[in-house]
């Protein structure tokens, strides 16, 4: 029945700093686009076939979860290049890791990951396929 994730909605405290840690940590791209009655104009990272819409805390689109809030994520993502170059570029970034790189099991076979906190805390671990 299902097939792919297409889009999560992150919620922050922070707007800017969330925006610099996705786009500029990360290097997801920044969508806007316009949605929600009435419509307004919302903010998205894009990412492969993949997006992650945002939400700012007290402001979120409805309908929403029952209980938003920053900090409450743990996501994963395979990166588009070695393992080696995420940790040269979170150094560059001045952004710490917290663990890693470590062996762990995803969701198709065996993975290596490092993990950072993004400015809401929320747990990213970002790897690559083993």
């Amino acid at each position: 029945m299902i097939d792919h994730l297409d889009h999560l909605v992150l919620t922050t405290h922070d707007e800017a700093a969330c925006v610099d840690f996705y786009t500029r940590v990360l290097g997801m791209q920044l969508e806007s686009f316009i949605g929600g009655t009435p419509p307004v104009e919302r903010k998205a990272f894009k990412f492969g076939h993949q997006k992650i819409n945002l939400h700012v805390r007290g402001r979120e689109f409805e309908p929403k979860a029952h209980l938003p809030v920053p900090g409450a994520l743990d996501l994963c993502f395979i990166a588009s290049l070695p393992l080696t170059e995420v940790i040269s570029r979170l150094q560059a970034a001045q952004w710490p890791i917290i663990e890693g790189p470590v062996m762990r099991t995803g969701a198709t076979q065996k993975i290596r990951s490092v993990y950072v906190r993004d400015p809401d805390l929320n747990l990213i671990e970002i790897s690559e396929l083993a």
